[in-house]
Formats: C-alpha cells, sequence, structure tokens
C-alpha cells in the first residue's frame, strides 16, 4: 500500500495521540503516505483529512485527548454513509486505513472492510471491553486517574466519618470499577457482571467494619449499576453514616498517558502499519499475555470477555 489513512473514533483515551504518531511514523519510514483524517468517521464521510509527516506528530506522545478529534457518527450507521465513506477513501486514493477506538468503532472498521476498504482495528478505550485484547490503550492512565481521584475524596471522607459512594466509568464492564477498587481498599466493589444484593453486599459489610472500629467508607460502583445517589441515600438511613454520592465523569477521559499507555500504543500503531504494509487488512490488532498479535476482524467482534472472579473474590477478602 503506497496511502494509508489513521482515525480516532468514539470515546477518547490517553494513549489515542502515541498511537496515531507510531502510525505515521512507521507509514512514513517505509515509504508510505500518511493522511490523518479528522473526527472519525464523520471526517471519513467528509473528506476532512491532510497529509501527515515526521514533524505533523512531533511532541504528542505526552497529550491526552487526541489530535485527530473524535465524533459520533450516525450517518455511517448507514448503507449510505458507509458507500460514501469508502467512496471518500477512494477519492482520496487512500488504500488502507488505521482505525483506533472501541468496539463500535471496529464494526465500522468491519463495515468498510465489505466495502473494499482494507482495515486494521487499534483497540482504544478506557473501559478495557474488547473481548480479544488483554488490555486497551487507554485503560491504565484511567485506573490511575480514578485511584488519585478517590484517593483525595478519601481525605474528606475519613475527616467526616463519611461514606462515599463514586461512580466509576466503564459502561456495562466493571473492570476499572473492579482494579480501581482495589486499589482505593474499597469496602464494597459493585460491577454489573456480578450479581449483588444491597443489604448483603454495602450495609452488612459496612456494620461488620463498624464493629471493628471503621468509622469511614468508600464505596466502588460500575458506571453499569447506576444510582449512586439513591445507593447513598438507603446507606445512610440504614447505617446512620453521612453519605455522599460522586460521579467522576469525564475526568477519567483526560489527562498524560502513562508509560504503559504510551509503550502499548506505540507498540499496537507499528504492528498496524506493518500488517498494511503487508497487503493485510479486515484485521484488529489485540494484546495477548503482554505480546501484541492480530485477529480477524469478524472473529474478533464476535469474541467474549469475562471478569476476573478470582480478583473480585480477592478484592472483598481484603477490604473488611
Amino acid at each position: 500500500m503506497k496511502k494509508i489513512g489513521v482515525l480516532t473514533s468514539g470515546g477518547d483515551a490517553p494513549g489515542m495521540n502515541a498511537a496515531v504518531r507510531a502510525v505515521v511514523r512507521t507509514g512514513c519510514e517505509n515509504g508510505m503516505q500518511v493522511m490523518g483524517i479528522e473526527r472519525g468517521y464523520t471526517g471519513l464521510i467528509n473528506g476532512e483529512m491532510y497529509e501527515m509527516n515526521l514533524r505533523t506528530v512531533s511532541d504528542i506522545i505526552h497529550r491526552g485527548g487526541t489530535m485527530l478529534y473524535s465524533a459520533r457518527c450516525p450517518e455511517f450507521k448507514t448503507q449510505a454513509g458507509i458507500d460514501k465513506a469508502a467512496e471518500s477513501c477512494r477519492k482520496n486514493g487512500i488504500d488502507g486505513l488505521v482505525v483506533i477506538g472501541g468496539d463500535g468503532s471496529f464494526r465500522g472498521a468491519r463495515d468498510l472492510s465489505l466495502s473494499g476498504i482494507p482495515c486494521v482495528g487499534i483497540p482504544g478505550t478506557i473501559d478495557n471491553d474488547i473481548a480479544c485484547s488483554d488490555y486497551t490503550i487507554g485503560y491504565d492512565t484511567a485506573m490511575n486517574t480514578i485511584m488519585e481521584m478517590v484517593d483525595r475524596i478519601r481525605d474528606t471522607t475519613e475527616s467526616h466519618d463519611r461514606c462515599s459512594v463514586v461512580e466509576v466509568m466503564g459502561r456495562s464492564a466493571g473492570y476499572l470499577a473492579l482494579n480501581a477498587g482495589i486499589a482505593v481498599g474499597a469496602t464494597t466493589i459493585l460491577i454489573p457482571e456480578v450479581p449483588y444484593d444491597i443489604e448483603r453486599d454495602v450495609i452488612e459489610r459496612m456494620r461488620r467494619t463498624q464493629k471493628t472500629g471503621k468509622k469511614h467508607f468508600i464505596i466502588i460502583v460500575a458506571e453499569g449499576i447506576g444510582g449512586v445517589e439513591a445507593l447513598a441515600r438507603e446507606i445512610e438511613e440504614k447505617t446512620g453514616v453521612e453519605s455522599r454520592a460522586t460521579i467522576l465523569g469525564h475526568v477519567q477521559r483526560g489527562g498524560s498517558p502513562t508509560v504503559r499507555d504510551r509503550v502499548a500504543a506505540s507498540e499496537m500503531g507499528n504492528y498496524a502499519v506493518k500488517l498494511l504494509q503487508n497487503g493485510i487488512g479486515n484485521r484488529v490488532v489485540a494484546m495477548q499475555k503482554e505480546k501484541v498479535v492480530d485477529f480477524d476482524i469478524y472473529e474478533a467482534l464476535n469474541m467474549k470477555k469475562s471478569i476476573d472472579l478470582n480478583l473480585y473474590k480477592v478484592a472483598h477478602e481484603i477490604s473488611i
């Protein structure tokens, strides 16, 4: 392939810029022309793109967000939108595309592949919910951000003998909540993958720890559970402990990426370009047992990912 494009799609994640940098520099160093496509599939449909070079991506590896911007694209969910995107690639001479994003972005890459534009997906999402990959770009940074924010919340929680109910991101996946919850010593962690009972898993655990002299509590709730305001009220009513709800929100998406996210993004970006260079498309780059590998895009989208139930058990055994 002589000319490739790169775009970021869906929710932004720390490390996306590092992946873009790796794609551009690997492509340029191997004699390719690299087009940066702005605002995801929307920009592809509208032809919002420009040629990138070695210096275009200077000093971005440490920046959060995405220099190519991102956007939701309802039009791309239609066949007419997919056809427009494929035609835009042909019109601009783009032989293949690197798509950095989550599950929805990969479905778009699959649809483009079916329209004759070879695509390679790179998993970039803080939720770590891409089934074919043990690790996704942005996950480590988000976990560290949650840890730092909850550590700050704990200061005031402890000062006032309160209970803080903290909602973290993750959509319908509990990976962020589980690992961050362990890191902050949460009394209880509620995630969508494990059935729970408020009385048994929250109220009774708090009462047990109260008997041992504990006076402040942190409850971590995954976004897919929801209802943190109501939970805080119920806790206060049943335990007498003043309780406050905090939704961390989009602070979890931002910030300078950690070493792990910068290195993983760089490896994956380089690997994706090498696939296209060898004429291989319709793939998803993934991390398996700390090694970068790739899967057929159709196979990847049909895979299922499960939570580490042993880790969940460990979390609650050591948090009383």
